[in-house]
């Protein structure tokens, strides 16, 4: 005998996405539309990025300005190097006539001095080149950014999806993170049922089930229970259970409603009494009515699996030779002379 439960769900998409632009401007044009299949990379929608191309411009011209700044400041390190040599090279001239007596003191010093002179406007020229160089890299920053930004006018698929919703037309201003269209990966497609927590202790990863779609009522299609939710419902006292689907047809409808019904375990024999049956019914413990020596009789027996069809195993406490009263006639009091029939 097979032991299943049942659950009441729909069918879901593990990857959706609501994807949208991370800046806002008006939408100049839409590429797809509902039911499409796109790839990733590709583009889905674009918006009026005029003001920021002419952002991306200015940038780039100020990266050109930079390049011929920083070629002129160079030119001016080269003058300032070939001034240096010519100030050394005259100073070593007068400091030597100075030493045999033929120049004056005064003309030495004033040598030394246009030296030291062209050696510090070197060491501007070269800060000068530093400080361009810096000015370059904040230059070129400010341009990757700005094209970043200009990029972010460009929608784009993250991933091969099919498109679920679009949620805006052509001329329509989007604020940033407005959702423009719902896609969802198809590899994904799952079933998400609920189940009820009194059973749910009997769930486990990789227990099979057998799936029917609203749509399709005489078609039987098989999953296996893929993620079990660690959150139940507090108000309806349900816990979530995922399937995946091994056999279910290419074209599945977001939304739809779906039975499943999960294989929890398998018995070569068992004793199984109807829920409505048992009083005082713990989950674990309960009473039921039974026939004994020809006479009712209230007996406490212990339980285990349930199954779909709102029964459960007996696992203990049924004296020996009595019969569990599936529906107890009304007025049944202990003692009272009864005899069990087949149920039809």
């Amino acid at each position: 005998m097979t032991l299943r439960i049942y659950g009441l769900g729909t069918v879901e998409a593990r990857i959706l996405s609501r994807v949208g632009f991370e800046v806002g401007a008006a939408l100049t044009r839409l590429s797809a539309d509902a039911g499409d299949s796109v790839t990733k990379g590709q583009e889905l929608a674009v918006l009026h990025s005029t003001e920021q191309e002419a952002r991306v411009a200015r940038a780039r011209a100020a990266v050109a300005a930079n390049e011929a700044n920083l070629a002129k400041a160079g030119a001016a390190v080269v003058r300032a190097r070939a001034v240096l040599a010519e100030r050394e090279a005259a100073n070593r001239r007068q400091q030597g006539l100075v030493q045999r007596d033929v120049a004056s003191a005064q003309r030495a010093e004033e040598t030394q001095r246009d030296e030291d002179v062209a050696r510090a406007d070197l060491a501007v020229a070269e800060a000068d080149v530093a400080v361009i160089q810096a000015q370059g890299a904040d230059a070129a920053a400010a341009l990757r950014q700005e094209e970043a930004l200009l990029a972010h006018h460009r929608l784009v698929a993250p991933f091969d999806a099919q498109v679920v919703t679009r949620h805006a037309e052509a001329g329509t201003v989007v604020k940033a993170g407005d959702p423009i269209f719902t896609l969802i990966d198809p590899a994904t497609i799952w079933i998400q049922a609920y189940v009820d927590e009194e059973r749910a202790g009997q769930l486990a990863i990789g227990q099979p089930g057998t799936i029917r779609l609203r749509s399709q009522p005489s078609a039987e299609f098989h999953g296996s229970i893929a993620r079990i939710g660690i959150e139940s419902d507090r108000v309806n006292e349900e816990r979530r259970v995922w399937l995946t689907c091994s056999d279910c047809p290419a074209e599945m409808f977001l939304g739809e409603q779906a039975e499943v019904r999960i294989t929890t375990g398998n018995r070569d024999s068992a004793l199984m009494v109807p829920e409505v049956a048992i009083t005082g019914f713990d989950g674990h413990r309960g009473m039921v009515w039974t026939v004994q020596d020809g006479r009712l009789a209230r007996v406490g027996l212990t339980f285990g699996a349930r199954d779909d069809r709102g029964r459960v195993e007996v696992t203990g406490g049924l004296p020996e030779g009595a019969t569990i009263v599936a529906g107890p006639p009304k007025g049944a009091a202990e003692g009272r002379r009864a005899r069990t029939s087949e149920a039809p």
